[in-house]
């Protein structure tokens, strides 16, 4: 399903541990590490979404997690050019993604990355709150670091993070 502007709905999902360390998962056969994240179907909500792409990827269920929040628009994302399948209809030129932040309710040994017939994950870590954005592909940074700082006060009310390393990079610091 992709919509008029040629862009993808998806849901990204952010988990995150009792330390508020969020899951890192590294791409099968690739170092790549990324957030959960999955399409929409047609007949799908993105939270109904949200919860079979966590069950697909990591293999947890709804009731072992919290929904925390979400973001309260589409966060979008171009592809680079060389990933664009021009012989495909519709084109697809990036995604636009729902983000929800989720808080682990069951241990670790719960997590199951190989229940599916084609895993996303082989390997997956606890990082601390701005390492993905500093650490996924490039052209996914921009979408982290706006979900990252949209969804911060839910996991951090007392105060912010540190640093948002993108905006580092800019010059400024994060709230």
């Amino acid at each position: 399903m992709i919509d008029e502007d040629g862009f993808r709905p998806n849901v990204g999902i952010i988990l995150c541990n009792e330390q508020r360390r969020l899951f890192w998962g590294r791409r099968v056969g690739q170092n790549a590490w990324q957030f959960p994240q999955g399409g929409i179907k047609a007949n799908e909500t993105p939270e109904q979404a949200l919860f079979r792409e966590l069950e697909e990827e990591v293999g947890l269920q709804a009731h072992q997690v919290e929904i925390l929040g979400g973001t309260d628009r589409w966060l979008r994302y171009r592809l680079p050019k060389r990933f664009i399948r021009r012989h495909s209809f519709p084109v697809c030129i990036g995604q636009k993604q729902r983000w929800y932040l989720l808080r682990v309710l069951c241990q670790e040994e719960a997590f199951c990355l190989d229940g599916s017939s084609t895993p996303e994950f082989d390997h997956w870590r606890w990082v601390k709150y701005w390492y993905p954005v500093r650490e996924v592909v490039y052209f996914k940074r921009r979408v982290y670091s706006l979900a990252l700082r949209e969804l911060a006060p839910l996991l951090f009310p007392e105060r912010p993070p540190r640093r948002d390393p993108a905006r580092k990079r800019q010059g400024q610091t994060s709230r």
